[in-house]
């Protein structure tokens, strides 16, 4: 299992992309999101409260532009920033 710690922080703080397995068909998921108000565009609610260590943790996606979810234990790994795919 993939470390989470200090994920939701910096996901408050900007963009974070998380890589997982998605439970229901085993597919990649490569998910740019964030926990940040404004980056957002205000959807993120002042107070909420995640973990890192939770089971689950709901993010805003950037690509999507809609609340999502993933299982902790399904991350393969994540990291600040867009992929490169999207960072151009």
């Amino acid at each position: 299992m993939v470390d989470m710690t200090g994920f939701v922080k910096a996901a408050q703080q900007g963009v974070v992309t998380v890589v997982f397995k998605k439970i229901y068909d085993g597919e990649i998921r490569v998910m740019p999101c964030t926990l940040n108000r404004e980056l957002s565009e205000n959807n993120v609610p002042e107070i909420l409260e995640q973990k890192d260590m939770g089971d689950n943790i709901a993010v805003w996606a950037m690509d999507k532009m809609e609340w999502r979810s993933f299982r902790c234990d399904t991350v393969i790994e994540w990291f600040e920033g867009y992929p490169a795919e999207m960072a151009s």
